[in-house]
């Protein structure tokens, strides 16, 4: 049972997500099903939350660039920059299919977090933005899965 809350707490964290905690989970040697299960509850959970948090962490972090913790305040404007340039391409050109593909991506820099943030950024409906996080969050793990299995060598 803990190390499936593991692969759950480890597919909420940036970067990390439900693609490499499913690899985790697998090399840990943790029932399959099981990991699955968990790392894709977190998927969900992100996908969910995320589109709705993302205006409150804003405010936030306006906030803090008033006070002496506006290093973090600068930080994430400068994370925020980055995830415009990298996923405006792929959001402008092809819309919800394109977001799906950004966060399906099995990279850093990519995945559902930043999904989120591009999609809030550049204004696209929750309505859209909920569904393509999920999806390519799954579609993330799918692509993780294969290599983690050892199927390709």
């Amino acid at each position: 049972m803990r190390g499936i809350v593991e692969v759950f707490l480890l597919s909420l964290v940036p970067t990390f997500e439900g693609r490499y905690a499913i690899v985790y989970g697998i090399g840990k040697g943790y029932p399959l099903w099981e990991t699955l299960l968990s790392a894709s509850l977190g998927v969900l959970l992100l996908s969910l939350f995320l589109p709705l948090a993302l205006p409150f962490i804003d405010r936030i972090m306006l906030w803090l660039e008033g006070t002496p913790l506006m290093k973090i305040a600068h930080l994430y404007l400068y994370y925020v920059e980055r995830v415009r340039k990298k996923a405006h391409p792929y959001v402008e050109k092809w819309g919800f299919i394109g977001l799906t593909i950004f966060v399906a991506i099995p990279l850093p820099g990519t995945g559902i977090w930043t999904g989120a943030l591009a999609a809030y950024l550049l204004g696209i409906e929750k309505r859209q933005t909920v569904p393509a996080l999920i999806l390519g969050g799954l579609l993330s793990m799918a692509i993780t899965l294969g290599p983690a299995l050892g199927l390709f060598g």
